[in-house]
């Protein structure tokens, strides 16, 4: 078995999805059944049944689950005392980030990075941020990038900007009560502050209209006039046919959602995953400042 096939496996059995743990993984569906079908073969038995209602893992299927976590853990070890035998900065840097964060911080970040060690790969997954932080805490992961700290001690602020009012048109604060509205999958503290302004402003509830789940999604359904939603200003800040209206607390201080990198002390010894915390720490990370447009 290929490395990334014990990769597969834990993928599939936490979505139950093969389509799911295909987009997870960024592999093709027909590539992830594939290795699937490969793995049944080397093993000579079913690892999982399908259904309407997704997969289900057989008993053989759910003992290599099992498996794949020891396995990974132990490959990952390997590689880490392996690398941390010398002071070249190369090998494998493992990432958890948000989805969000995927999006709009880490390709510019990593191609700094890149061009200044261009012998360091990585490999990128996305998650929730508190998936992200109790995997970076299990040394799943080097390092993660999230949207929620969650207590973490070892991290490192990355920014923080503002959450705005997006929509096609023009609009007025105190008609959103009576205005359609677009709503998202989001982190529970990002949840948590809008629902709080909400009630600050609003004695009747947002009238939504549709639930969506992804913010990049969100977006394109506010760029075509479907109806407004509340968003961290970055995602439309590029956006000329979106306007925003920046949100503020009672105080008149902008609303906002803080970035962070969590780190774990004992891989960040490693060359590799030292040099790119330092790095990150002399990066030139602004405040999103956002304004009404």
């Amino acid at each position: 078995m290929e490395d990334r096939d014990w990769l597969i496996l834990q993928e599939l059995y936490r979505t139950k999805n093969i389509t799911k743990a295909s987009q997870k993984l960024y592999m093709s569906q027909p590539a992830l059944t594939a290795r699937l079908q490969n793995i049944e073969t080397e093993f000579d038995v079913k690892v999982v049944t399908r259904s309407t209602k997704g997969i289900k893992f057989t008993q053989e299927g759910e003992f290599l689950v099992k498996k794949a976590e020891e396995m990974l853990q132990q490959l990952h070890a390997i590689k880490d005392q392996v690398q941390s035998m010398t002071d070249k900065i190369g090998g494998t840097i493992d990432i958890g980030a948000s989805n969000y964060l995927t999006l709009h911080t880490l390709p510019k970040l990593l191609e700094k990075f890149q061009d200044l060690h261009p012998d360091v790969h990585y490999t990128v997954a996305t998650d929730w941020s508190k998936a992200i932080s109790q995997s970076v805490h299990q040394q799943k992961y080097h390092v993660g990038f999230v949207s929620v700290d969650y207590g973490y001690s070892q991290k490192l602020k990355l920014y923080a900007e503002p959450i705005c009012v997006a929509c096609r048109e023009p609009i007025k604060l105190e008609d959103l009560p009576k205005m359609p509205r677009i709503d998202y999958q989001s982190d529970p503290l990002l949840r948590a502050q809008i629902e709080e302004w909400w009630g600050q402003h609003f004695e009747e509830p947002s009238h939504v209209i549709m639930h969506v789940e992804r913010l990049e999604s969100c977006k394109h359904m506010v760029k075509h006039g479907l109806g407004y939603s509340i968003i961290p200003f970055q995602m439309i800040a590029d956006e000329d046919d979106v306007h925003a209206i920046i949100l503020h607390d009672n105080k008149g201080k902008p609303l906002q959602r803080t970035s962070w990198l969590l780190y774990n002390d004992e891989t960040a010894s490693i060359p590799s995953v030292k040099t790119f915390i330092e790095f990150i720490k002399k990066y030139p990370f602004f405040e999103v400042k956002g304004q009404d447009k």
